[in-house]
Order: C-alpha cells, then sequence, then structure tokens
C-alpha cells in the first residue's frame, strides 16, 4: 500500500532531512582525532625604536625680551639681522627710552664731576683773597639792604601823607554831601582816591616786608658761604666726601636704568627670527628668537610603551620626514623626559594617533650632522633609537 503525503507538508519534510544531515557532519566533525604538538616560536627582541619629532637647537629655542620696567618698549634701533650668530652680551636693541637715559647719566656724571670739585676745594682750604672778596658780598648786600629800605620807607611815609589828605578829603564830602552841598558821583571819586592811596600804601608795606626778608636771607647766605671758607673743618670735608658718595650713587641708578633701555643677548646663538623692528612694540612674541644653532638635537616623541627600552647614550639616526635634506643624520640620547604629554608633532596621516601619550627624547646630533640642518629648526623628522645597547 502507498503512503501518500498531503502536499502542504512537504516543505516541512525537506527541513527536517537537511537537519539529519547537518547533524551528521557535526558528529564527524567532533569526533576525537590525535593531536598534533605545536611548536612556538620566541618573537623577534626589538631592535630599535622609532619616533616622530621636530628638529631644535641645544638648549632650546628662547625668545629675547625687552627688560620688564612697567612701561610699555619700542625698538628704537635693531642691531642684529636674520641669520647673524652672536655672543652673549651683545647688543641686540635699543628700545625708544635710550637718549633720555642715556642724556641723564651725563647730567649724574656731571654732578660727580662737580661734588667731587668741591671736595677738592674743601679740602686745600680757602685763600685770603676769597674771604675777602665774600666779606666784601656780606658788606655789599647790606648796604644795598639799608639803601632798598631807605627808599621804601621814604615811599610809605608819602603816601602815609596821602592818605591823610584823601581820608581827610572824603570826610569833607561826606558832609558836604549830606548837607547837599555835592553830588554823590564827586563824594564817591573822594571815597575811591582815599582807598586808592589806601591800597598803594598797604603794597608799600608788603614790598617792603619783601626787601627786608629777601636781603636778611642773602645776608645769611653770604655769611654762612663767608664762615664755610674761612674755615676748613673735618665736618665741611666729611660732607663734602658724602655729597660726592649721593652723586656717585647718582651714577650708579643712571647706568642702572640705562641698561634697562638696552637689549642685550642672554647666550651665543643664532638669530632664527625677528618679530619685532624699529619703531614697533614689543609684544608676546618679544623681540627675537634665539637659538645655539652649532649643536642640534632632535627632540623625538616616543610612544610610551617603548619608553622603557631606551635609555641615555643609546645611537639614533634621524632622517627627513618630508625630504627637506636627502643625508641621514646621526647622534645621540642626550635627555629622556620625565613627563608623559599627547603627541605634538604634525602628522598628515589620517590614521596616525593624534591623541597617543609620548615622552620626549632629545637625540644630540654629531657636528656634521648639526651642521647641515643648523638653519632648519622646527623641521619634522623621523627618528630610529638603537635600544640594542
Amino acid at each position: 500500500m502507498s503512503i501518500r503525503f498531503p502536499v502542504q507538508y512537504l516543505p516541512l519534510t525537506a527541513i527536517a532531512i537537511a537537519s539529519l544531515s547537518i547533524g551528521g557532519i557535526a558528529y564527524i566533525n567532533l569526533s576525537p582525532k590525535s593531536i598534533q604538538p605545536v611548536i612556538s616560536e620566541t618573537a623577534p627582541k626589538l631592535e630599535t625604536v622609532s619616533a616622530l619629532g621636530r628638529l631644535e637647537p641645544d638648549g632650546e629655542v628662547i625668545k629675547v625680551f625687552a627688560p620688564t620696567t612697567g612701561e610699555s618698549a619700542r625698538i628704537e634701533r635693531l642691531n642684529v639681522q636674520h641669520g647673524q650668530q652672536i655672543r652673549k652680551g651683545d647688543v641686540i636693541a635699543y628700545l625708544d627710552n635710550y637718549a633720555s637715559r642715556a642724556a641723564a647719566l651725563r647730567e649724574a656724571q656731571e654732578r660727580v664731576a662737580v661734588a667731587e670739585a668741591q671736595l677738592r676745594q674743601v679740602e686745600a682750604g680757602a685763600k685770603s683773597g676769597q674771604i675777602v672778596a665774600q666779606q666784601r658780598v656780606v658788606d655789599r648786600i647790606q648796604v644795598e639792604l639799608q639803601t632798598e629800605t631807605a627808599a621804601q620807607e621814604s615811599a610809605i611815609a608819602r603816601l602815609e601823607a596821602e592818605l591823610r589828605n584823601a581820608e581827610l578829603e572824603d570826610r569833607r564830602y561826606q558832609y558836604l554831601k549830606t548837607e547837599g552841598a555835592v553830588s554823590a558821583s564827586l563824594r564817591d571819586s573822594k571815597q575811591l582816591t582815599s582807598d586808592t592811596v589806601r591800597q598803594q600804601l598797604n603794597e608799600a608795606k608788603a614790598q617792603l616786608s619783601r626787601i627786608v626778608r629777601s636781603r636778611q636771607s642773602q645776608i645769611a647766605e653770604s655769611r654762612a658761604t663767608l664762615d664755610q671758607i674761612a674755615e676748613v673743618r673735618p665736618v665741611d670735608v666729611e660732607l663734602a666726601r658724602s655729597q660726592v658718595a649721593q652723586a656717585e650713587a647718582g651714577v650708579a641708578r643712571a647706568k642702572a636704568d640705562l641698561n634697562l633701555a638696552i637689549v642685550r643677548s642672554p647666550q651665543d646663538g643664532q638669530v632664527l627670527k625677528i618679530h619685532t623692528r624699529a619703531g614697533e612694540l614689543v609684544g608676546t612674541s618679544g623681540i627675537i628668537s634665539l637659538g645655539q644653532t652649532q649643536r642640534m638635537v632632535a627632540v623625538a616623541e616616543v610612544y610610551e610603551l617603548d619608553i622603557n627600552r631606551v635609555k641615555i647614550g643609546q645611537s639614533a639616526t634621524v632622517i627627513s620626514k618630508n625630504n627637506a635634506f636627502p643625508e641621514i643624520l646621526r647622534g645621540k640620547v642626550k635627555e629622556v623626559g620625565l613627563q608623559i604629554s599627547k603627541k605634538d608633532v604634525l602628522n598628515t596621516d589620517p590614521a596616525a594617533q593624534f591623541d597617543a601619550r609620548v615622552v620626549e627624547v632629545k637625540i644630540l646630533l654629531d657636528e656634521p650632522s648639526s651642521r647641515l640642518v643648523a638653519g632648519l629648526t622646527n623641521l619634522s623628522i623621523q627618528a630610529a633609537i638603537d635600544v640594542r645597547d
């Protein structure tokens, strides 16, 4: 008897047959097999550590600023050129206040000369002729005081007489005005005359006081000078010496102020870039960038995973990342950084890890290599450090 399956059950039958086939294959693959031993090979030891970096002078690039004085600094004259080799202490620039401070120094030096001359004069003592001449000065001022006082007192006496007459006229016309005999304007003119004479009298008395005070002051000064030149006292010599010392201190202060108007090089090096020129204010970039390009270093940014293999003294080679120079530079690791930071060197590779953590390693280039790249500060490079040592 033949068995018939309904047509609707045919798909289910096909699925069941496929499941049995897959199960059989899996059973065969999972059957126990003989295990073959696997021989592991030791990974090759790392011989070099590669890193991107940049070139810079040994000692880094420094920016030279004007001395800090609280005033805005403007360049009067620039004394260096781009690429120029300069020595420590060489003048880089003069500020716009240099001329005024130089004049102040000359003035201070003149004060020293005057003080020293006065000291010599005091130490030498006065000549008899000087004493006589100074006494004549005192006598002359006294005579002038007497003459001017007498003249002024005479003027005061005359004005007092005029005032008495003017006051008498004023009272008379006041009475006549009261009686209606004269006009008010005429009476007022008499009163004005009286007031004017009174004011002139007061001014004359004030002038007399000024004459007396002025001449007496001159007499006192002249007598003091006479006493000074008539006798050389140790205290006078000491005073003159202290005045010399004070003047010399003024010279020292003026020299210090003048030095603040001169910008000098803090070290030997080459002018890498000029940031401020004559007539410009010194900005946040300073006046020049200065570097010791006689010895160059490659600053390599080594990944933190590789830094434990890098040691001071290891040999290294450096090539240009952008073919700026064809030679292979050579040097030795001079310094290994003590802190980890983010990668800084510009990389055009879109797959590069810009947030990678790196340590800066400085490779001091040998003299031939330094000469080749002395003018390529901040150039991107690629370094390979030999870590087999």
